[in-house]
């Protein structure tokens, strides 16, 4: 075992961990089973209910959602309710759609001041302009039980109508990792006073929020759960970790750390094709030293941004195939890995639908479960946070496998970067931006920033 392995493996057993007991631990396989859970937890839920995700949208599905939360705060006045969304996310409407007066918060603004129950809607700013951060920390907690997901609220999310967005949908029920993840919150963010209650009569606006906010950004590069935990190897634990910033990052540390400890096999679920350089180099020393790396990503048309050819195409369109063109050059790299089967690229793909899962499944024991992307943008301008979980016994495998299987279900698995399609294959319009963006070096700051 190299000197780099042992180092790893070092920190990640010395990190502090939370035992769990393997019957606290579940998952769900889709987006409507997600949706039906969260609604059973929110009418259950008997003294705290904290929902963290980027945004709640005005529409059937966010409507159910938040109405449950409602309901639950009249039949249960004492209830703390606690929703955690962007700042910025929150007052304006989708990429690519017209500007409009209506938003989610005014939404928000709307309903409270019919219900008047004081459930509380939250809006974090990351940073003073969302395309340079945006409060990207996923979780959400009913009394003692987590049930951790990438997923925001919304139609596609909660498979309301015929298409959904799928995710991961993690349920560990553990008092320690539900208190961290609140104590987290309210110390570090929601006391910081850079924060603004979004669904008030009137949202406190960002240029009087500026001091405080400084304050916050600076406070969260150094943040970290506070917990009681055990430095162990030898039972199945879970650690919660946060990032925020390129620097002083545990999580993006403990990530680093995952692939660099690995021998034999690692997974990895990412929606979109733009890795951060260091994860890059963490890849390519992994595979030299023979691991077998398994990649999972959205094919261009499962992407959140992918505009049918059939419709009036938009900048934001040229995304997809942006990223596409990134998992070409990296099959084009490791074509000979391809060959052989010790590396695997699978494309997921499902009639229309679309892929956002996201986490690092490191030698059947390191399990990632987060909302990170693994792309610049998290890795840099984002908060983000993460369980790790830790299972040396492989309590969890029928869980990961099942979870796994269903994954890879529907998707396409590459063998030969010729199935990748060429820019010269692309759309017209999209051939044309991606010239031209490439001839100014444009591209690499998009890729940094989106």
């Amino acid at each position: 075992m190299s000197s780099r392995i042992q180092q790893s493996l070092a920190f990640l057993n010395n990190l502090r961990k939370i035992p769990l007991d393997e019957q606290s631990v579940d998952c769900l396989y889709s987006s409507k089973s997600f949706k039906q859970e969260l609604l059973k937890q929110i009418k259950n839920a008997q003294y705290r209910i904290y929902l963290t995700a980027l945004y709640l949208e005005a529409d059937e599905a966010g409507s159910d959602i938040l109405m449950a939360l409602y309901d639950a705060k009249k039949q249960n006045p004492a209830l703390n309710i606690v929703v955690c969304i962007d700042y910025h996310r929150a007052q304006r409407g989708r990429i690519g759609e017209k500007e409009s007066t209506a938003t989610n918060a005014t939404w928000y603004q709307e309903v409270e001041k019919a219900q008047g129950l004081g459930v509380k809607v939250i809006g974090i700013p990351v940073k003073r302009k969302e395309l340079f951060g945006v409060q990207h920390l996923k979780g959400f907690i009913f009394d003692d039980q987590v049930l951790y997901s990438g997923a925001s609220f919304n139609n596609i999310y909660l498979h309301q109508q015929e298409r959904y967005r799928y995710d991961r949908y993690w349920l560990i029920n553990n008092v320690k990792l539900a208190d961290s993840m609140v104590s987290f919150l309210n110390k570090e963010i929601l006391s910081s006073g850079a924060v603004a209650l979004l669904n008030s009569e009137v949202i406190t606006p960002m240029t009087e929020l500026k001091s405080a906010h400084k304050k916050l950004t600076r406070n969260l590069k150094q943040a970290s759960f506070d917990y009681e935990g055990e430095r162990s190897s030898d039972c199945l634990a879970i650690t919660p970790l946060c990032g925020f910033g390129a620097r002083q990052n545990k999580l993006n540390k403990s990530i680093r750390k995952l692939l660099q400890s690995a021998q034999q096999q690692v997974v990895i679920f990412t929606p979109y094709f733009n890795l951060p350089t260091a994860i890059s180099r963490d890849i390519t020393a992994l595979l030299k030293r023979g691991v077998k790396l398994t990649i999972v990503v959205g094919d261009k048309t499962a992407n959140d941004f992918y505009i049918p050819e059939s419709e009036p195409f938009r900048t934001i369109g040229a995304l997809p195939y942006l990223y596409e063109s990134n998992l070409k050059r990296f099959a084009l790299k490791h074509q000979a890995l391809l060959s052989t089967g010790q590396l695997q690229l699978n494309l997921w793909l499902d009639e229309g639908n679309s892929f956002h899962l996201k986490g690092i499944y490191v030698d059947q024991r390191f399990v990632m479960l987060t909302g990170h992307n693994l792309n610049p943008r998290a890795w840099r301008l984002d908060v983000e946070n993460g369980l790790l979980i830790d299972d040396p016994k492989q309590q969890l495998k029928p869980l990961l496998d099942k979870e796994l299987a269903q994954v890879l279900k529907n998707t396409k698995l590459i063998t030969d970067s010729n199935q990748i399609q060429d820019v010269t294959e692309y759309p017209e319009k999209v051939k044309k931006l991606l010239v031209r963006l490439r001839r100014t070096k444009a591209d690499k700051i998009i890729k940094g920033i989106i």
